[in-house]
């Protein structure tokens, strides 16, 4: 198995952890009658706010040799998602899982946060060996 997939298969416990339930393992979009994947597609019902949210997460490692490249190809995918979800699914939200290591160290470079400003990217901090969401983070 390789890392990717230990990610994948941990971001998928976390939420299932945290009361999300997976709808989606793909989540399959299509835009402009391309066929797109996300990672996961989950839900979830607040009884305090008698409302339900619908999440659509990427989660991303950053360990490609070149950071800066993996993280324009992740901006693009990010946005075509994005667009895929403003036509067919508005009322899901789309989230960067990421983890803790990789958040602290990449995330705090200047040209991560202004990625992360300028195109709005809603992240999710999460431990994997705990299982456990530590942030969300919303622009």
């Amino acid at each position: 198995m390789s890392r990717r997939d230990d990610l994948h298969f941990s971001l998928r416990r976390t939420l299932e952890k945290d009361g999300w339930i997976v709808t989606d393992d793909p989540l399959i979009l299509v835009l402009k009658q391309t066929l797109l994947k996300a990672d996961l597609g989950a839900e979830k019902f607040f009884t305090a706010e008698k409302a339900e949210r619908k999440i659509a997460v990427e989660v991303k490692d950053f360990d490609s040799p070149s950071v800066i490249s993996e993280l324009e190809k992740t901006m693009g995918q990010l946005q075509l998602y994005q667009w895929a979800l403003e036509e067919q699914q508005p009322e899901r939200q789309l989230f960067l899982a990421v983890s803790q290591a990789i958040f602290m160290k990449h995330f705090q470079k200047p040209i991560f946060q202004l990625a992360v400003k300028r195109n709005t990217i809603n992240l999710l901090v999460y431990e994997p060996k705990r299982e456990v969401i530590l942030q969300w983070i919303v622009h």
